[in-house]
């Protein structure tokens, strides 16, 4: 049973201007609220809260609720309209940071690579997502070590992730596979995951039962956008939290 949780106080903002708000969304605190009573405590409600003439429709993206970071809420239905196009046109750039178990081993002499590998919903067993070769949507995430490291006595590799696609759970997926349940076989221009989970992933980690840390450490830590009004770039970095 899972018992929801968030921490408490205001969530943290890193910018904000009339047309939206950039803020840093702390682990544990669902993006939107949930179907039960006791999960409507989300950062959408506490942002309304925040800004009550806001006239949404707020939402542009999610994090998980196990993720924290950068996440971008419109204040008026123009702006939602303008950051959403840019998210689904894929005009937007975003950086993770991540700590996966072990130490990952050089690949082609490279730390860095591409994971092209398909995904959808585990239907047998929600609420996780599954690698499915046959019937999986296109799923694309590039990555870089940035540090091999131990934490807690455990060695642990210290990566940065920049998802091309925004499925569900990619990124947790993509680092975990082949240890995800898969279907079918490959093509030629699909790759393997990491065959390393995130550290504190109780839904992919290699022992669910007790996870490796107290959270998921996997952190949106840049977020690059036009601004809808002026077409400016703008990038926002929120602080690495471990």
């Amino acid at each position: 049973m899972f018992e929801y949780a968030p921490p408490q106080g205001p969530v943290p903002i890193l910018f904000e201007d009339q047309s939206f708000v950039v803020v840093d969304k702390p682990a544990g605190l669902l993006s939107v609220p949930g179907i039960a009573p006791e999960k409507q405590d989300c950062t959408r409600s506490r942002i309304q809260a925040q800004y009550p003439d806001a006239t949404g429709p707020l939402t542009v993206h999610r994090l998980d609720l196990s993720t924290s970071g950068i996440m971008i809420l419109a204040l008026d239905p123009k702006t939602h309209k303008n950051l959403s196009k840019q998210f689904e046109d894929r005009q937007t750039a975003k950086r993770y940071l991540a700590l996966i178990e072990g130490h990952l081993s050089v690949q082609a002499d490279s730390d860095s690579g591409t994971i092209n590998t398909p995904i959808r919903k585990d239907m047998d067993v929600r609420p996780l997502m599954c690698v499915d070769h046959l019937y999986g949507k296109p799923s694309v995430t590039h990555y870089t070590v940035l540090a091999r490291e131990t934490l807690n006595g455990n060695p642990v590799t210290r990566i940065e992730l920049q998802p091309h696609t925004g499925r569900t759970h990619q990124l947790r997926v993509h680092c975990a596979h082949p240890a995800v349940t898969t279907v079918g076989d490959p093509t030629d221009s699909e790759t393997a995951g990491l065959d390393a989970p995130i550290v504190g992933d109780e839904l992919y980690g290699h022992n669910i039962d007790a996870p490796t840390a107290p959270r998921l450490m996997l952190h949106a830590s840049m977020l690059t956008i036009h601004h809808p009004i002026t077409g400016k770039q703008l990038t926002f970095k929120a602080p690495d939290p471990f």
